[in-house]
């Protein structure tokens, strides 16, 4: 199954990649963090207003992950000093486990090469096996740990992993 990756731009497209946020959030992240924290994470960094704010004046770009015109995810990225910051990867857990992150991930690749950028870079939280997992198995290796505030006594305590791209076409 091939899937698409249209960009997210609309209000109306902002809105629903939001309520797809606070639904695999809310399911996934509560084995990890506390639900109070995934209510403050999901109203910094996944709320509509925080979206639009990241999509109009931070530089990023949403992008669904749809399969049969129907979104199942999304992600986000920003270009950082020559490398692609992949800040948002999510998956609705129904759609899980079907290779879904495989041909994401070759989007982002085909993004790198076209804009010229030599490495994917995100940050995990160390205790997200299986997502370290899935990013290993991708290629990707950890290059360092961070432990950043991000405000009302919350930490993000992550592994930053990286994939060199090819350039080549």
């Amino acid at each position: 199954m091939k899937l698409m990756f249209p960009m997210i731009s609309s209000p109306e497209e902002i809105a629903e990649a939001a309520r797809l946020a606070a639904a695999i959030w809310r399911e996934y992240y509560v084995t990890l963090i506390t639900i109070e924290q995934i209510d403050y994470m999901i109203d910094k960094f996944q709320s509509v207003p925080a979206m639009t704010d990241q999509i109009h004046h931070q530089g990023y770009e949403y992008f669904f992950i749809q399969q049969e015109g129907a979104a199942v995810g999304y992600m986000a990225v920003k270009p950082v000093e020559g490398k692609l910051f992949l800040s948002k990867f999510y998956i609705a857990k129904e759609h899980r486990g079907h290779g879904y992150a495989t041909q994401a991930l070759a989007f982002l690749e085909q993004l790198c090469q076209q804009r010229s950028l030599s490495h994917i870079w995100l940050t995990v939280n160390r205790h997200n096996e299986s997502s370290i997992g899935v990013y290993e198995s991708k290629g990707f290796r950890t290059v360092r740990e961070q432990m950043a505030d991000i405000g009302n006594g919350y930490v993000m305590d992550d592994f930053i992993m990286e994939k060199e791209v090819s350039n080549r076409t």
